[in-house]
């Protein structure tokens, strides 16, 4: 049997194994085309103390008052835009995004890449991997 018999032959097998490889290979693709940097928590730490990364706390007030990384600039995800100039001044320095897991800081950093940033990392995982690797939250 040849191979183009066989996937005439299995077709639903063939289509079946081609959905779930891309479901496998998708994360990796759209990570490695989005242009956007994760970092674990202990990376992010390094950035922090080593190129002095400001932190920049993408969630609500509620969430941010209850516990934020020591530093953190609070600036709410719908309000990047409208603070544009208020971020500015950390245009020339390393910026660490967080959010609660990591999704509201992709939209950030996307924000942030089109406002002409270009070292932007996301904390993978956002403030639930922070603490979870037990490193300080301070609260305001």
């Amino acid at each position: 049997m040849t191979i183009p018999e066989f996937v005439s032959d299995n077709i639903w097998l063939v289509a079946a194994a081609v959905i779930s490889g891309g479901y496998v290979v998708w994360p990796w693709v759209s990570r490695s085309t989005s242009g956007l940097s994760e970092v674990g928590p202990m990376e992010a730490v390094q950035l922090m103390n080593r190129k002095d990364a400001v932190v920049l706390d993408v969630r609500e007030q509620g969430e941010f008052s209850a516990g934020h990384i020591t530093g953190a600039k609070h600036f709410p995800v719908g309000s990047l835009e409208k603070r544009a100039e208020d971020l500015k001044k950390y245009i020339k320095k390393p910026v660490l995004v967080v959010c609660a897991s990591g999704a509201r800081s992709r939209a950030a950093c996307a924000t942030l890449k089109k406002q002409g940033f270009e070292d932007v990392f996301l904390l993978a995982g956002g403030m639930g991997a922070w603490q979870q690797a037990s490193l300080p939250v301070a609260k305001s």
